[in-house]
This record gives structure tokens, sequence and C-alpha cells, in this order.
């Protein structure tokens, strides 16, 4: 299974081609094992080094070179100098010289003999992948290289026909490319949209014992499915949302019949017994009473918070973040799913207490005061600066730069504060819907009626 991409390279040649034959990507990495056996002075080995880069139309080593003396002699050294195009398989599924192989096969069908190409095999990820360096600059006519939408749609074509050729899984319906924040984030086990998409139906599959269950178990997590025979693709999607998920999507073991192999496989006893547990559990939640408190003193002198800062006290205490001692995990996907912006969360707290912002207008306004902050901070920073440049004596010399330090700590300080007020401002429309959504799932959870539902109180905007 290859997945490709290309793109165009504008500064610098030698940048894109030191990374793409980079020898620690390339070299084996049992490579530093030998180095350090070789070094031993009773023991000798050949210090011969396995790397897999290859140069088509151009020599590996000389590269950088031979592309730029093709780029002067026809007098194109400006604008896209070169092309930056990766070839990635599947984890396991290729051995590293077959990957490499594939690699030098795909840049001759592709650029043939007419482009210097530069290919490099990375290895320092479990997930093998090709790099390919392309000259923008023609070696023999001095056209550039024109990489339009068609030439991806190429690039891919024989990539897929490679993959084919060698018996590897080829995509039959990619699917538009993850946002960098969530594929890492999926990749560390964060509470991403799909992870609890995941964790949900495995939950699930754990406990349902057929697929009445298994969409009853789904619903009080607080997914509807579309589990309709006549769908090729059955499909998920949060409660409060409108835009359904394909499971197929989550990975392939969350496909269709899959899920149905997976279901039919827990029918034995102890399934039958976490399925009990979970009913009882579901069945305890239902006749939950809410705790009675009895408070000393009077509420109508005791000390009230408003505004925003209620209002994230509400939320922090809608995530279990608040209070320390009694930890609570929230109902809501749309909730499970905030707690990977806590360090965000906490920056605004912090700035809402220190400066006593209020409502959102207390916001905007506390964006204009530092907008005009920052810019008197620049302007000293500028006349420091223009001081510097006359300056001869060293010891005003070593002066003036404490100062002009002083500034840009003071700059970086006041822009970072007037990032994290935009991000409440941003933020405040999606915080109140989690609220809300938050307190709808623990009614229905709870089994409240009318005159029990939590009381969400409105706060000042």
């Amino acid at each position: 299974m290859g997945t490709t991409k290309i793109w165009a390279i504008k500064d610098s040649l030698s940048r894109v081609l030191d990374y793409a034959s980079n020898p620690k990507k390339t070299v084996y990495t049992d490579l530093q094992k030998v180095l350090h056996y070789a070094e031993q002075g009773s023991k000798t080995v050949s210090d011969e080094e396995t790397c897999f880069v290859t140069g088509v139309n151009c020599n590996a080593e000389t590269a950088f070179d031979e592309i730029l003396s093709v780029q002067r002699r026809f007098g194109k050294t400006g604008g896209n100098v070169a092309y930056h195009a990766y070839q990635s398989f599947k984890t396991g599924e290729v051995s590293r010289e077959e990957c490499h192989r594939i690699g030098v096969e795909l840049a001759k069908k592709m650029w043939g003999d007419e482009y210097q190409v530069l290919v490099a095999t990375h290895l320092d990820t479990q997930t093998l992948h090709n790099h390919f360096v392309v000259n923008a600059v023609n070696m023999w006519n001095g056209k550039k290289f024109n990489c339009n939408e068609g030439v991806y749609w190429r690039f891919r074509s024989l990539s897929d026909q490679l993959c084919a050729e060698h018996h590897l899984t080829v995509i039959k319906n990619p699917q538009g490319k993850t946002p960098r924040s969530i594929y890492f984030a999926e990749k560390n086990g964060e509470p991403t949209k799909f992870n609890l998409m995941r964790q949900a139906i495995d939950y699930a599959v754990d406990h349902a014992l057929n697929f009445k269950e298994f969409k009853s178990i789904l619903s009080d997590q607080g997914y509807v499915v579309n589990l309709n025979e006549n769908r090729t693709y059955w499909t998920i999607r949060s409660v409060n949302s409108k835009k359904s998920v394909r499971m197929i999507r989550l990975g392939e073991e969350y496909g269709n019949q899959e899920i149905q192999r997976r279901i039919y496989e827990k029918s034995d006893r102890s399934a039958w017994q976490r399925n009990r547990e979970y009913y009882a559990e579901q069945k305890e939640m239902r006749y939950f009473q809410p705790r009675r408190f009895v408070f000393r003193g009077s509420f109508k002198k005791a000390k009230k918070h408003t505004g925003i800062y209620a209002l994230y006290l509400h939320y922090c205490y809608l995530l279990g973040k608040l209070p320390r001692y009694h930890r609570r995990q929230p109902l809501s996907p749309e909730m499970r799913e905030a707690w990977r912006h806590l360090d965000r969360l906490s920056n605004q707290v912090r700035l809402i207490s220190k400066h006593e912002l209020h409502s959102l207008d207390d916001v905007s306004g506390f964006i204009n005061e530092t907008d005009s902050s920052i810019k008197e901070v620049t302007d000293v920073r500028q006349k420091i600066y223009n001081k510097l440049r006359r300056c001869t004596d060293d010891d005003r010399r070593t002066e003036l730069m404490q100062k002009r330090d002083d500034c840009t700590t003071l700059l970086k300080q006041l822009r970072k504060e007037k990032r994290i007020a935009q991000t409440i401002i941003d933020d405040n429309p999606k915080i109140k819907e989690n609220i809300r959504i938050e307190t709808q799932a623990r009614n229905r959870a709870y089994g409240l009626d009318t005159k029990q539902k939590y009381h969400t109180r409105s706060y000042e905007r």
C-alpha cells in the first residue's frame, strides 16, 4: 500500500537534498553497533556503509553539484528549484531493499531520462518510505517541470501499478489527508474524535451479545449508529453531530464484517458476565440520587463568581478537572475530546484571573490595550536599535543591549497574552455548546426528570 505526495521547493536545493540523503535516516540502524565494534583495537570489520540512496540520471554523491550545473547552464536558478515527493508503504509490508527498489523504478517511469532525481529510502521509522528530489529543470532542453494536478495523479497511478506488480495492497478509496495535529494526537492515543469512537465501539463489542445491545450500549455512550444491511459501510456519529463517519475509516477491524465477527466471537460465558455487569451498572446509575449538603450561612452574603470566570469554573467541573480530589470522566464525547485542550484551557483561566476579565467585552478591551502596549514597546526597541548603530562606548553598548533584550522579552509576553485572549473569544461559543451537551448527557444517564435536572445558569456575555 503506497501513499504519495509531491510539492515544490523554492527556498534551498541543498537543504532538501541534505534532508533526503541524511545518513541517520538512510543507513541501517544496526550500523552504529558495527562502527562501535570496529573502534575496538583488537577487532576489525569492513568499513563499508550500506545506504539506500540512488541517483537517477545523476550521481548520488554529487547530486547537488550536477543539478546546480544544469540550472546554471540554462540560467534557471530561481523560482521552483526542485520538487520533493514521497512514497510511503504500510508498516511491515515491504523490506528495506524492496522499498528502495520500487522507489527507483517509480522515479525512472515517472521522470525517465529527462530529469535528475535523487531517491532516498528513510529507515528511521517503522513505516518505510521513499523521498524523491527532482530537478525542476530538464537536463536536455532546459524546460521547467510543469507540476500540475495531472502530474500528481500520474505519480500516484504509477505507484499503484508498481505496488500491484509487487503484490502489495493498493488503496482503492483514498481518504483525505488527516490534519497534522490530529494525526499525532491519534498516534499518541489522545482522546480525539476518532479515538473516542474506536473506544466506544470496542467497549460495545466487548459487552454486547447481539446488534440490538450493541446499538444500545453505543447510545448510552452518546453515539448513533446506522447498521442497515443495505449500506455498503456502516456509520457512526455523535448524538449531537449531524455528520456521520464510516466505521471503516476507523480501521480495518471496524468494517461491517469485522464487527459482526467480533460480536459473534464474544458470545461466551465471559461475555455474558460482562453483559450482566454492564446492565447492573446502568441500573444503579438510573437510581442515582444527588447528594444533599447543608450550608451554614447566607447565600446572599456568600462571594459569587460571575461572568466568563464562572463559566470556566463550571466547564472545568464538568470536565472533571475540578475539584482536584474528585476526578470524574465526562459523559459526552465532545467533552471527553476537550481533554486534549486542557493546557489551552488552563492558560485562558490564568489570564482571566490575572487581569480580572469579567466579560467578552473586557477581553476585547484587553486585546486593544495589548496592541497599544506592543506598539509602544516596539517603538522603544527600534529607538534602542538606532542608538546601538551609532554607539561606540562599550559600557553604553552593553547597557543598550540589555534594554533591547528586556523589550524583546516583554514583547514575547504581550504577544502571548494577546494570542490567549483571542482564543478566549474564539472558544467561548464551543465551551457553551459543550456545557449544554454535557448537561443533557448527565440528565439522560441519571434519568432525571424536569424537577431534578441540573440547573445551568446563564453567564454574562
